[in-house]
């Protein structure tokens, strides 16, 4: 059940929050540089920060919990045990992606 409720969540988290910061994205890019430094400006700040991170964390929790209903409509997975196994796989595995992803991005960051 915590996993259905994540994937709703997330989804509409990626709907609300997650769009309107790519449009603002998209438009800083093209309405020049004094707009996009304003963009990235905000975005590098630590609100900013904790609200990419919390978007990329629901981006990948969204994308493995598709995963596994792709699996499960193809009829496989149902097993109790087994379903058990991806229902708990999910939020580690968007736990560990995030965590790999923001530490690529720092390291590329800092050198």
């Amino acid at each position: 059940m915590l996993v259905s409720i994540l994937h709703r969540a997330t989804g509409d988290a990626l709907a609300m929050l997650g769009a309107p910061i790519l449009v603002w994205w998209l438009y800083s890019i093209s309405a020049g540089p004094e707009a996009y430094e304003t963009f990235v400006s905000v975005m590098t700040s630590i609100p900013g920060f904790v609200v990419m991170i919390g978007m990329s964390f629901a981006l990948f929790e969204h994308a493995f919990s598709g995963l596994r209903h792709l699996v499960l409509d193809t009829g496989a997975g149902y097993e109790l045990k087994l379903n058990r196994k991806w229902s708990s796989a999910v939020p580690v595995l968007a736990l560990l992606s995030t965590a790999a992803f923001w530490f690529f991005i720092y390291t590329k960051l800092i050198g």
